[in-house]
């Protein structure tokens, strides 16, 4: 059964992709919308990780199976199916899905997605893919997030992800920032990490030099690499690896059942410790923080995680009004320190990691009220001309 059809109040899935899919819902070109002063326009994008665009794999069934519970069901994508018995189904995998959440994204005021980065064929690649062949993105970039292990290792001398990455860098509709340099984010750096695959940080190096070489050569332009890494790690690793900036996939603590002002509390701090640090900022921007979905259903991949354990390690979900007043904040953080956000972009966290807590994209039925708050900031008068989109 149609979960659309099961809540009579709302719209059913199928004519709300149709709706979408058609662009009868309205969208916005932020681009304009944010240009101040003569200052490049500020970049807003938002972490796709594409769980579920892969009915059957390994990591969509997990997925399914967190936000199973009837007290996670909340979070469930709008394009997801609940059964007579409560079974949970969750296909984003459709070029139909895909041109709805690009036109929610574009609603929303989003210059940019920031898409976790995996091998060409792997499964997690399939949202990508998707996004890639659409004829509806209509101004919605895209940039890669790569995990460090996906470069491989000091012994190879490019891994076949990293290849497929620069061929992205050259792609009509890729993020560009600062002069025309494409976006980067390298993560998940650790000491021990960098030891066991590079063997110091010199072979690291290299790599990334490797990068921009091939990069350029290939008429991509210089990349603009940010890394990922707290900031004591990223004090160390920007200037040793030579890399842009740094940044964070996320940003949470180990908060006990703490509001949503303690979680934004700590990611603004966290942009301040980076510009303390001399380091160049991409500020993220948190959406929530809430895993107590895989702690109760731990997921194949997080074998650390023991079930129940951290349970009341979580923020309360914002409101929209407050996602709202955290996002003005970063963008005001940006005007206010141009030397040290001069890539001019910033990063939420995140469209759709439902079950660790942060999302934009609609849940069920079809609450977009988080689309509607972030479109009420990026959209907003103040910030320059209001583009035709956002009326």
């Amino acid at each position: 059964m149609s979960v659309g059809r099961a809540h009579s109040a709302g719209p059913t899935r199928r004519r709300l992709l149709a709706a979408f899919g058609a662009g009868l819902l309205g969208t916005a070109v932020p681009a304009a919308s944010r240009a101040q002063r003569g200052a490049p326009p500020i970049a807003v994008g938002a972490i796709r990780w594409d769980a579920w665009q892969s009915p059957g794999s390994a990591t969509t069934r997990a997925v399914e199976r967190s936000l199973s519970p009837a007290r996670h069901r909340h979070r469930l994508p709008f394009f997801a199916q609940v059964g007579p018995g409560g079974a949970v189904t969750i296909d984003g995998g459709t070029q139909e899905v895909m041109d709805t959440e690009i036109a929610l994204a574009r609603r929303a005021g989003l210059d940019f997605w920031g898409f976790l980065a995996y091998p060409r064929e792997s499964p997690m690649s399939a949202g990508l893919k998707l996004y890639l062949a659409s004829e509806r993105r209509n101004g919605l970039r895209f940039c890669i997030l790569s995990e460090l292990v996906q470069w491989g290792s000091a012994g190879d001398a490019m891994s076949q992800a990293a290849e497929w990455h620069i061929e992205l860098l050259r792609h009509p509709d890729y993020q560009r920032v600062a002069g025309g340099r494409p976006l980067y984010f390298l993560g998940f750096l650790s000491d021990a990490l960098v030891a066991e695959r590079w063997g110091g940080v010199a072979a690291l190096r290299a790599a990334v030099e490797r990068f921009r070489a091939r990069a350029i050569a290939a008429d991509a332009g210089d990349p603009y690499i940010v890394l990922m890494a707290r900031p004591e790690a990223a004090a160390r690793f920007v200037p040793a690896l030579g890399a842009d900036a740094a940044g964070a996939y996320a940003i949470a603590g180990s908060d006990r059942a703490a509001p949503y002002a303690s979680l934004a509390g700590l990611a603004e701090r966290r942009w301040d410790d980076y510009a303390a640090a001399g380091l160049p900022v991409v500020p993220t921007v948190m959406s929530g923080w809430d895993r107590r979905p895989r702690i109760e259903n731990p997921v194949p991949w997080e074998h650390w995680q023991r079930p129940g354990a951290g349970i009341d390690r979580y923020y309360e979900a914002p409101t929209p009004e407050e996602l709202a007043a955290h996002l003005r904040r970063a963008l005001d953080w940006i005007e206010a320190h141009p030397r040290q956000a001069a890539a001019r972009a910033a990063l939420i966290y995140a469209w759709n990691e439902n079950d660790e807590g942060g999302w934009l994209v609609p849940t069920l039925p079809f609450d977009d009220a988080r689309i509607d708050a972030v479109r009420g900031v990026l959209c907003a008068p103040a910030r320059g001309a209001v583009p035709d989109g956002c009326h």
